[in-house]
C-alpha cells in the first residue's frame, strides 16, 4: 500500500510540479539526441528508448536511496559539476547542428545503446522537483517504496518530453534547426550557470533588501520565481534561525545551505557566523538568495 501511495504522489508531482522544470533542464540532452539520430532510426523508437532508459535509472535510483539513504545521494558539489558538463554537452550537441549543411542532411551515426544510455544519464542532471522526490525515497527505507515514487514521477513527467521529442525532431528537418540550436545553445548556457551557481562559485555579493531587519529569527518564502526576500539581514556572532516557508510549488521546494540539501518547508538552525554572505540555492541551482550577516 505504502509503494502504491508513493508511486500515486510521485505521478501527481511529475504532472503538476516536475513538467517544467524537467523539461527545461533535460530537453538539451533530448535535442542533441534527436539531431543526432536524424536518418538513423524512426522517432517513435528513438525516444520510447530513451524514455524507457529514464526510467530505468530513477526507478533503480530510487530502489538504491530507499534501501542505503542518503550514502548513494550525490552531494550539492557534484551535481554542480554535472550539471556543468552537461550544459557543455548540450552546447556541443547544438554546435554540431549548426555545422549540418541542407535541411535534411542525415545526423551522424548514433550508436544503438545511446539512446537508452542517454535517458538512463537524466537521473545524473535532475530537475529541481527531483531532489525532493528523492528525499522521499530516502526517508521511506524500503527499496519497493523509492522505487515505486521516482518512478512515478518519471511517468508524470514523460508526457511533456515525448511531445518535445516529437517537436524536435519536426524542427530539426526543417531550416528552423539553426534557431533550435541557438535555442539549444541558450539553455546549455543556463545550466552552465546553474551549475556554477549551485556549487557557490561566484562571488557573495548582495544588497539586503531595505526593511528587511536584522533578526536571530529569519523568514523566508520560496516561491516559484525564487526566494523572498532574496537578502536578507541577519546578526553575526550569534546563532540564527532561518525559517523557509512555501507560496508555490517547483524548484525552490528544495534548498542548498551550508552543504546540506533540505526539503521545505523547514528550519534550519545555523552556527554563530563571521560578518559577510551566506549564499544558498535551490536544489538545481536555479534560484539563489542571500543572508547578509553583519
Amino acid at each position: 500500500m505504502e509503494a502504491t501511495a508513493l508511486l500515486a504522489s510521485g505521478l501527481a508531482a511529475g504532472l503538476v510540479a516536475g513538467t517544467a522544470s524537467c523539461t527545461a533542464v533535460q530537453g538539451g540532452l533530448l535535442m542533441g539526441l534527436t539531431t543526432r539520430a536524424a536518418g538513423r532510426t524512426s522517432d517513435p523508437v528513438v525516444l520510447a528508448w530513451f524514455l524507457a532508459g529514464r526510467l530505468a535509472s530513477y526507478s533503480a535510483v530510487g530502489a538504491l536511496l530507499g534501501l542505503l539513504g542518503a550514502a548513494v545521494k550525490p552531494p550539492p558539489a557534484l551535481r554542480a559539476v554535472l550539471l556543468v558538463a552537461a550544459g557543455v554537452m548540450v552546447i556541443a550537441f547544438a554546435v554540431g547542428l549548426l555545422r549540418r549543411t541542407g535541411c535534411d542532411s542525415p545526423g551522424r551515426a548514433l550508436p544503438g545503446l545511446a539512446a537508452p544510455l542517454l535517458g538512463a544519464a537524466t537521473i545524473l542532471v535532475p530537475c529541481g522537483v527531483t531532489i525532493g522526490m528523492e528525499l522521499i525515497a530516502v526517508s521511506s527505507g524500503s527499496p519497493l517504496a523509492g522505487a515505486a515514487v521516482m518512478a512515478g514521477f518519471v511517468l508524470g513527467t514523460t508526457p511533456a518530453l515525448a511531445l518535445l521529442g516529437y517537436l524536435l525532431r519536426r524542427v530539426s528537418r526543417t531550416r528552423m534547426s539553426k534557431v533550435a540550436a541557438v535555442v539549444a545553445i541558450a539553455a546549455g548556457v543556463w545550466t552552465i550557470g546553474s551549475g556554477v551557481s549551485l556549487g557557490g562559485w561566484l562571488p557573495a555579493t548582495a544588497t539586503t533588501e531595505p526593511g528587511t531587519s536584522a533578526s536571530p529569527i529569519v523568514t523566508i518564502w520560496a516561491t516559484s520565481d525564487g526566494y523572498r526576500p532574496a537578502a536578507v539581514a541577519a546578526p553575526a556572532g550569534v546563532p540564527v534561525e532561518v525559517v523557509f516557508k512555501v507560496v508555490d510549488r517547483g524548484c525552490t521546494d528544495t534548498v542548498v545551505i551550508d552543504g546540506r540539501d533540505l526539503a521545505l518547508p523547514t528550519t534550519v538552525r545555523l552556527p554563530a557566523q563571521p560578518p559577510g554572505s551566506l549564499r544558498y540555492a535551490c536544489g538545481m541551482g536555479m534560484f539563489t538568495g542571500f543572508i547578509k550577516f553583519s
